[in-house]
């Protein structure tokens, strides 16, 4: 399945919110450069639990505040709400192949932000220094979207790299082996 098959319906920023969570989105927007985005958007997940627009805004922030295990935790948010519209196990490690069309039958593009979320979630892992959960994660991911439309194999391939070299090279230095 070419996961970059897809015509843009059913994309999470379509999906209606009322005039209240609008507000609370464009303060936080307006808030963000300053530092305080988050009150507005925590007012805005408190309103609406599940809108992905609200999730995604405090993913963003949280990833870029460097608050990863925050970022972490959004990322799981996104997919235990959007893997029972698509009719997807809870547990992402049982997703194959099968599910995954018939979730791509449901909306390929709400499949395509399930899997974006789960290879979020790896990275963030990685970078939590959670290294086997990270791994596995997107290993599920090049699994599942074996054209690599997603592109989770590149961050596989820096793992290998960086592992290998941890294997290769002395972890500190001795006088012999500085240069």
């Amino acid at each position: 399945m070419d996961l970059q098959d897809f015509n843009g319906d059913g994309l999470y920023f379509d999906e209606p919110q009322s005039a209240a969570l609008d507000r609370l989105l464009a303060a936080a927007a307006e808030q963000y450069a300053e530092g305080g985005a988050e009150p507005p958007l925590l007012a805005a997940q408190a309103l609406a639990p599940d809108n992905l627009s609200v999730l995604v805004g405090l993913y963003r922030f949280y990833y870029y505040q460097h608050r990863y295990q925050d970022a972490l935790h959004i990322a799981l948010r996104v997919m235990a709400v959007v893997g029972p519209r698509l009719g997807l196990p809870a547990d992402w490690r049982h997703i194959d192949q099968d599910a995954l069309v018939m979730a791509a039958a449901r909306g390929i593009g709400l499949l395509r932000f399930h899997l974006l979320a789960l290879k979020g979630a790896g990275y963030l892992c990685l970078r939590l220094g959670r290294f086997e959960q990270g791994k596995a994660m997107l290993v599920k991911v090049v699994e599942l979207d074996t054209d690599n439309r997603l592109g989770a194999r590149l961050l596989l391939d820096v793992l290998a790299a960086n592992n290998a070299e941890i294997v290769t090279f002395p972890i500190a230095a001795t006088a012999e082996t500085r240069p």
